[in-house]
C-alpha cells in the first residue's frame, strides 16, 4: 500500500512528536520542566482563562503536534524532492537545524506572550536540540520505515 505525501508526513510527524515528547519528559525528571504541551498549556490559561482545563490541556497538545506536522512537513518535502536522502546522519544535522529553529520559535513565543511560564529560559532554550534531535531521528525512521514497505510493496507487485 502506497501511502501520499501527507499520510506519510503524518504519520512519520506523528511518530517523531510522540519520541520528542517523552524524551522531554524524561529529561524533565532531571529537575526542569522540558514538557512542550504543559507550557502550551499554561500559556493557553494564562490568555484565556475561561476555556475548560480540558480545553486549554487539548489546545497545549493539539499546538504541540501541530508544529511537529510543520517540522516533519518541511522532511519530507526535502526527503519526496530527493533534495536530501533519509539517512540517520541527515536526520541528526535536521535535528540540529530545527532545534535551533525551535528555539528561536519558543524564545519569540515567550516574548511575545503577556505572561510566560516562569522558569531558567537558557536551560529550556538549550534543551530544544537535543529534544529536536530526538524528533529527527525518530521522524526519519518512521519515514524510512515508510519508505522501506513501500519498496517491498511494489516488488512484490512485480511478480503479481
Amino acid at each position: 500500500m502506497l501511502l501520499n505525501k501527507v499520510e506519510k508526513t503524518a504519520l512519520s510527524g506523528f511518530i517523531g512528536t510522540s519520541f520528542m515528547t517523552a524524551g522531554s519528559a524524561v529529561m524533565s525528571l532531571a529537575g526542569q520542566d522540558f514538557r512542550e504541551p504543559e507550557h502550551l498549556s499554561t500559556m493557553v490559561s494564562r490568555v484565556a482563562p475561561f476555556l475548560s482545563k480540558r480545553a486549554k490541556v487539548l489546545a497545549g497538545w493539539g499546538g504541540h503536534y501541530a508544529m511537529g506536522l510543520v517540522f516533519a512537513s518541511v522532511y519530507v518535502e526535502l526527503w519526496e524532492s530527493r533534495k536530501i536522502e533519509h539517512h540517520l546522519k541527515n536526520g541528526l544535522i535536521l535535528g540540529v537545524f530545527s532545534g535551533i529553529i525551535g528555539l528561536l520559535i519558543w524564545k519569540g513565543t515567550f516574548k511575545v506572550h503577556p505572561l510566560p511560564p516562569s522558569m531558567k529560559y537558557t536551560n529550556f532554550y538549550l534543551q530544544r536540540i537535543p529534544a529536536h534531535i530526538v524528533f529527527a531521528v525518530f521522524t526519519t525512521i518512521a519515514y524510512r520505515m515508510i519508505k522501506e514497505k513501500e519498496e517491498r510493496d511494489m516488488a512484490g507487485n512485480q511478480y503479481r
